[in-house]
């Protein structure tokens, strides 16, 4: 994008690089294409870890206390601050592509990212969930189809290559549309849907899935229904014994002994259901697997048996005869949470912290983590000042992916679309294949396209909206790259073949459509990049190089 009024473009033949709108290279043309652009590469996924990091431990904190200090319902705060937790890299490229690089690095990120969540991160759910998880049909119907709207009028915006004020309003006013959906989301999903897909509803149905150790599979099952009573005081359960070898889906476990449940792990079954936004369910199940896999993990140092034992309503885990207190487990949790004082056990997550170590450090010293009690007060600080880091990380971030670019003689909007993409969304990637991995893989499809209308309409429509109503009053933002619009026309394609593939094979998640979607990943990047590089017909200019 650039704002309107620049010539320059035409007088040279070339498109004005986004590099020129940054602070100057330390290192030359030269000397970066003899191998310096490896150290902005390093740098560029050093971005990425660091706006991980501050995201999930940090900003979406303090968008959770908010959310209780508003009393907003699941749904509203799913919509809305949840989705800004997960989408600030995003929204953050698209305001220095707006107001920084003048170029479509934003919108390129966008739209990159957008395909990248509906096609692989649902591609790796199928492909390493290791079982097949139905899908629940309203929930991929609903998102669906308010995200096509959104591509639609996307594409009909950006036609003209220029974005005026009230393109960039409707944008955001259909954001809000969005919301009040959300709000209403039960009352619209038993109006469609009856009582047919209460089954569904209240969870997902998963048929055989082998254990991960080989050695047994247990039979499909359905999730609770919330009629079933979670709490029941004074019942005893035989005790089950886990070999310390073993491994064993976490699953089955929640599942062999309900209905039981200590409080926090009983409201955790309860928000995973679809009475709660898809933001929330996908939180929620994270949560209560990762839980249980802790609670495992602990069982299991130290002794050849775990023995889980059920009693009075609260399952406990006995180490050498002894119950573990909860509160102080969860003080020590809290202190050593990617502490930078606590190296943590295990090689790989050693490694992993070392790497981490200074970003872990910095954040620690300047943002309140309002996750623990002493700073709970304190979230619109950490709030702010969380916001602040983003905006510094994703400045960097996109400074070092044009050195990257302009060096490699890349597009900005391939970088976006391909680099920028995949790193900002390697994060949910990750979470929802954690999630599928357990049967869930319903929250992680609904996460994975409902969480693209907040891009397309806030990370779009808000920056647009900034620059043509408030800072500059009429004037208009224009799009550089014609190929932008074939490649949002890809993406609008993109969501009516993996809605067809999941309708043709009978709404399951499972290898072969995992396959499918990654297939279709591959096929959308070819088709965007050489439409770029006018292949089949002519876009855009090149960009203007300098001389060696």
């Amino acid at each position: 994008m650039a704002l309107d009024g620049d010539n320059n473009t035409l007088d040279k033949n070339c498109t004005e690089p986004a590099i020129n709108e940054f602070p100057e290279d330390i290192f030359t043309t030269y000397q970066r294409t003899r191998g310096a652009v490896l150290l902005h590469i390093f740098a560029a996924l050093y971005m990425f870890l660091a706006l991980a990091i501050v995201c999930d431990d940090y900003f979406v904190m303090s968008l959770e206390k908010i959310c209780e200090k508003l009393d907003l319902s699941e749904d509203v705060a799913g919509a809305t601050f949840m989705a800004a937790g997960s989408s600030a890299p995003e929204l953050f490229a698209s305001i220095i592509g707006v107001f920084i690089t003048h170029g479509d690095v934003g919108v390129g990120t966008i739209v990159g990212s957008a395909v990248f969540n509906i096609l692989c991160i649902i591609g790796v759910c199928g492909i390493f969930a290791g079982q097949v998880v139905y899908l629940t049909k309203f929930a991929v119907f609903r998102d669906s189809l308010y995200y096509t709207l959104s591509v639609l009028a996307l594409i009909a915006f950006i036609y003209d290559e220029k974005i005026v004020w009230w393109e960039s309003l409707v944008l955001v006013v259909m954001y809000f549309g969005y919301i009040l959906i959300m709000k209403f989301n039960t009352s619209i999903q038993n109006y469609f849907s009856g009582k047919e897909d209460k089954s569904l509803a209240n969870g997902n149905m998963v048929i055989s899935s082998e254990l991960e150790d080989g050695n047994a599979c247990y039979d499909s099952y359905i999730w609770d229904d919330l009629s079933k009573p979670l709490l029941s005081p004074g019942k005893v359960k035989p005790t089950k014994r886990y070999s310390r070898g073993s491994v064993v889906m976490v699953d089955e476990i929640i599942n062999s002994s309900p209905p039981n449940y200590r409080f926090p792990d009983a409201g955790l079954r309860i928000m995973i259901t679809n009475h709660f936004g898809p933001k929330t369910r996908l939180r929620m199940a994270s949560r209560l697997i990762i839980n249980e896999q802790q609670r495992l993990v602990q069982a299991s140092n130290g002794v050849d048996n775990v023995t889980m034992v059920i009693t009075d309503g609260k399952p406990e885990t006995l180490e050498n005869g002894t119950v573990p207190d909860d509160k102080t487990v969860e003080e020590e949790e809290g202190e050593s949470l990617n502490s930078p004082f606590t190296v943590p056990g295990g090689c790989r997550e050693t490694v992993k912290w070392l790497i981490s170590w200074p970003i872990l450090l910095l954040l620690y010293f300047t943002v309140p983590n309002c996750a623990k009690p002493r700073w709970e007060r304190f979230f619109m600080l950490s709030f702010f000042l969380s916001t602040v880091w983003i905006a510094v990380f994703s400045y960097f971030m996109v400074w070092m992916v044009t050195i990257i670019g302009y060096t490699l003689g890349i597009p900005d909007v391939i970088m976006g679309i391909t680099f920028l993409a995949a790193g900002t969304s390697v994060p949910d990637c990750i979470a929802s294949l954690i999630v599928a991995r357990q049967g869930l893989g319903d929250m992680a499809v609904s996460n994975t396209i409902g969480s693209n209308v907040f891009d397309i309409l806030v990370g779009l429509g808000l920056p647009w909206a900034i620059q043509t109503m408030a800072v500059d009053y009429g004037s208009e933002v224009m799009i550089n790259s014609r190929g932008l619009v074939y490649s949002v026309v890809l993406l609008l394609g993109s969501v009516f073949l993996t809605v067809l593939g999941i309708h043709v094979n009978h709404w399951k998640l499972d290898l072969k459509l995992g396959v499918y979607v990654l297939v279709m990943y591959v096929i959308f990047l070819c088709f965007s990049i050489m439409i770029e590089y006018n292949v089949f017909t002519f876009v855009n200019l090149p960009m203007c190089l300098e001389q060696l």
